[in-house]
């Protein structure tokens, strides 16, 4: 059975992508970033592509991409744009093709004037997997978004912890917020396909990617 996720955060600058690509290599997955903003400073899917050697058949272009490294309801609006959710949708793919898509910000980002990224999220029905910082704050960050998801009725198959690991927060996550951390990146000195497979053999739960 494939493996497809929608990754989001807690935060902008999180991790969402390094992760993203971490997938993407670990389980040979298409890549997806529906809503793009902050692409003058170069674009996630282009990330993806050169740190885990993903050739651009695996990427999917983006439905919407904006210059501005602002929220998205924002970054269209400075373009005259309004972002519409109707216009896009799943990419069709091989049934045995896995998906990664990941969100722009956290879960409750605005894209347009009444609609939120959690709307797009649950538009997709695709199960969330949701970006962590490791360090001092995130228990009060990361509880906040699991209630949001479960607000919105979007399933959470798990928490990824980036930073360096620290037990406490990641046994404080898994009680108050029910849910299992999935998977760890520690600081990482190289960014590669090579390393990011390593992090995943050694830090994820394969059990929860059926690898």
């Amino acid at each position: 059975m494939c493996k497809r996720f929608f990754v989001t955060g807690t935060d902008t600058g999180i991790g969402k992508t390094v992760t993203s690509a971490l997938l993407c290599a670990a389980l040979d997955a298409v890549y997806w970033k529906p809503i793009q903003t902050g692409s003058r400073e170069g674009t996630d899917r282009a990330t993806v592509m050169r740190i885990a050697s993903l050739p651009c058949e695996r990427t999917i272009p983006e439905a919407y991409c904006f210059a501005p490294p602002v929220s998205p309801h924002l970054a269209a609006l400075l373009a005259g744009k309004r972002i519409d959710l109707r216009r896009i949708k799943m990419p069709k793919l091989s049934e045995r093709d896995n998906l990664i898509a990941e969100g722009a910000g956290g879960v409750l980002v605005p894209v347009n004037e009444k609609e939120l990224m959690s709307d797009l999220m649950r538009q997709l029905r695709l199960p969330a997997m949701l970006v962590a910082r490791s360090s001092l704050g995130t228990i009060n960050h990361t509880l906040l978004s699991i209630a949001a998801l479960r607000s919105a009725r979007i399933r959470l198959d798990g928490v990824v912890m980036v930073g360096k690991p620290n037990i406490e927060n990641r046994k404080a996550i898994e009680r108050y917020g029910d849910v299992q951390v999935v998977g760890i990146i520690p600081p990482l000195h190289k960014l590669n396909r090579a390393t990011l497979i390593a992090t995943f053999r050694r830090y994820f739960d394969k059990r929860v990617f059926a690898v």
